[in-house]
């Protein structure tokens, strides 16, 4: 079983109405703006969870679809092609002083669903304002990874294939928000942002994704019979992502200060467990390989060290028991063999060996879509 974290989708936003800010010259700009409005504001009303909509109206209004999360995805594809092609249109203006009071005007503002003070805020959650189109195309597209990333763990007990490649492309998401969008915000570094809203994060998050995609990959293979001694490189090389992952937040404490802790913990569990999977396969190799006293001291080193990271998250702590249990009756039929059959030594823990990671998986890049219409403004 994995390790589930769905906080990441959790954002809300504010209302934004183009058509009241922007001056548009002819009909078809002004109806794009209108239906920009629009397909915003049915996002907005769904994840601000104040829709007044039925379940069965909203199920027809996307064509049947019974996913709430797929009927989001659905509201993001409509309404991120029509924002890049704004973006497209005033990119070309960016420097009018009409355009600047125009997106100011607007005040795109988005909540973090990773800051531990959007745990605490009994007022309701914090709103960041970045005053750039970009920010808005930027949390729109993290939002939709994120749901991508839902989605992908909501199908995962059906089909194994398929959430594994939704968790590739919502890491390819995550890439490019990383490398293509939130690094043109940075040039703003005085204005308060959410967590989501910085490279950094993106790159945690789409290496979190390629874990995950490889953990699902990881159940096919073993129900393949994949041989132990590549399944414990590849526990191990889920265990190097989120080590990644890890040394990103935690080399700058200043701008993750405000982090979730809840969130750190999710990703110090994943790779705890993953690593401890890593060393039982690693365990039952060396037993094929007649190395049992070997084996008896990976399963009391990897036993010693994963009971000190065992986390405090019910649901999290019964698989991270299960998986304790499994290994220490692995280990004690290993050390009654070893005891009775072989009479090996077990090596001290700075002798073990340890699994080299190995990585199979890789972001789906993502491609953005512009609705190319031509747009004119009054400036």
């Amino acid at each position: 079983m994995m390790l589930h974290y769905l906080q990441p989708a959790k954002l809300q936003t504010r209302k934004i109405v183009y058509e009241s800010v922007f001056s548009a010259r002819d009909s078809a700009t002004l109806e794009h703006l209108k239906e920009l409005s629009s397909r915003r504001r049915v996002i907005e009303e769904s994840i601000n969870q104040s829709s007044s909509i039925t379940e069965a109206i909203a199920r027809e209004m996307s064509g049947g679809l019974t996913s709430h999360c797929l009927r989001d995805l659905q509201k993001l594809e409509q309404y991120l092609p029509l924002l890049e092609n704004l973006i497209f249109h005033v990119d070309l203006v960016s420097s009018n002083y009409r355009v600047v009071r125009w997106i100011s005007e607007l005040k795109f503002c988005w909540s973090s669903a990773l800051s531990s003070s959007s745990f605490f805020n009994f007022r309701g959650p914090k709103f960041f304002q970045i005053d750039n189109l970009h920010y808005e195309l930027g949390m729109s597209l993290y939002l939709y990874a994120a749901l991508l990333r839902e989605r992908a763990i909501e199908i995962l007990p059906a089909d194994l294939v398929q959430s594994a490649a939704i968790f590739r492309e919502a890491a390819g998401v995550f890439q490019y928000l990383a490398n293509e969008v939130f690094s043109t915000l940075q040039s703003a570094q005085s204005v308060e942002r959410p967590l989501e809203a910085t490279p950094s994060m993106s790159t945690v998050m789409s290496l979190i994704c390629l874990a995950e995609a490889q953990a699902v990959t990881i159940r096919k293979a073993e129900e393949k019979g994949t041989t132990v001694g590549l399944l414990a490189k590849l526990h191990c090389g889920i265990a190097d992502l989120l080590g990644e992952a890890t040394a990103i937040l935690y080399s700058n404490t200043i701008e993750y200060k405000d982090i979730s802790s809840h969130f750190l913990e999710f990703i110090s569990s994943c790779k705890a467990l993953h690593e401890l999977r890593s060393l039982k396969y690693l365990a039952e190799s060396l037993k094929i390989a007649d190395q049992v006293g070997v084996a008896v001291g990976v399963l009391r080193n990897a036993l010693i060290n994963v009971k000190k990271k065992v986390p405090g998250e019910e649901s999290w702590r019964s698989i991270f028991t299960k998986e304790i249990d499994d290994v220490a009756d692995m280990l004690r039929k290993f050390e009654n063999e070893n005891e009775f059959v072989w009479h090996e030594k077990i090596p001290d823990s700075d002798e073990l060996p340890q699994p080299q990671g190995s990585k199979i998986v890789d972001p789906i890049p993502y491609h953005p879509k512009r609705w190319e219409r031509e747009l004119s403004f009054k400036i």
